[in-house]
């Protein structure tokens, strides 16, 4: 079949090289270099221009990829309304979000409702989780990235405060709350780079002129949460978003930092797919904050 050919051609320019494009689709470098040659060879065209371990696309592979990638959609779109007609007793739903915090009592809702839809979920930054909704990889996206794009419907989901958040033996755990400039003296944990939570952390400290003693980037809400217990530092996050039940302390912050909002993406194309209007439903229900849709 001609699909899995491209397929192998059109992630390695994509993801910029044979060794990212095998981890995307699951299969072996040596797999990828062969469906590809495979494909040159079958049409005696070359879609690489090869320099030694460099690839470079040819006009050829250029122009190849804009078909490439309606098939793409077309294929995702043929996917989508055959699970969506299932009428919500067979099928899967995907979602991609930036943590469970504000969407799992939805979710566990939605699956108390129709147990038989198959639900997948993403974890990612909020860069991650909307480039996996354009890509057709998952339904929804829940992301603090605010975007505009007039092919996304998006809503306002939540809104939070960023507090500090220290462990229960920190000097800082016993005060009802602490201005930014105590961190002149700490250790801040931060999340990498296309983290909302890491931008609204570094323009509250650049609004404030503060900067810490030191900074340590973790890739992840849970292993900051971990270092902070550890002993590590001190860090900056939505106040929902800190775990329940952790054995950490958040302390408001006063004047009160930005609020960092939380949104749902669906494509607009799919606004009145049954799959897409249930899920909403059922988010209308379960979350404290009323549903904005907001103008893009």
């Amino acid at each position: 079949m001609l699909a899995p050919l491209l397929a192998a051609f059109y992630e390695t320019v994509r993801q910029g090289s044979v060794t990212a494009a095998a981890r995307r689709l699951g299969i072996s470098q040596p797999t990828v270099t062969a469906r590809i040659q495979q494909l040159e060879k079958r049409y005696g065209v070359q879609l690489f221009h090869r320099r030694g371990s460099r690839l470079d696309v040819t006009k050829t592979g250029a122009a190849l990829m804009p078909f490439i990638d309606r098939m793409t959609q077309a294929e995702s779109d043929i996917d989508f309304v055959l699970r969506n007609e299932c009428e919500l007793f067979a099928g899967s739903f995907r979602l991609g979000t930036t943590g469970p915090y504000y969407v799992l009592p939805t979710i566990a809702a939605f699956r108390r409702r129709y147990p038989h839809v198959q639900i997948g979920i993403e974890i990612g930054n909020s860069q991650a989780v909307l480039d996996a909704l354009t890509e057709h990889r998952v339904d929804i996206a829940v992301s603090s990235h605010h975007v505009d794009d007039e092919s996304l419907e998006l809503h306002r989901i939540a809104s939070d405060r960023l507090v500090l958040v220290v462990e229960p033996r920190h000097p800082l755990a016993g005060q009802r709350s602490v201005d930014l400039n105590v961190l002149a003296a700490e250790t801040l944990l931060l999340r990498e780079q296309g983290s909302c939570t890491r931008d609204a952390t570094e323009a509250a400290l650049g609004q404030r002129r503060v900067e810490p003693r030191a900074l340590i980037e973790i890739g992840s809400r849970e292993a900051i949460c971990e270092a902070i217990r550890l002993g590590l530092g001190c860090a900056l996050m939505p106040a929902g978003e800190v775990p329940l039940g952790s054995a950490l302390v958040s302390v408001s912050i006063e004047p009160e930092c930005p609020a960092v909002y939380e949104y749902l993406y669906h494509l607009r194309s799919r606004s009145g797919a049954r799959l897409i209007t249930t899920f909403m439903a059922t988010l209308a229900e379960t979350i404290d904050l009323p549903i904005k849709k907001t103008d893009t």
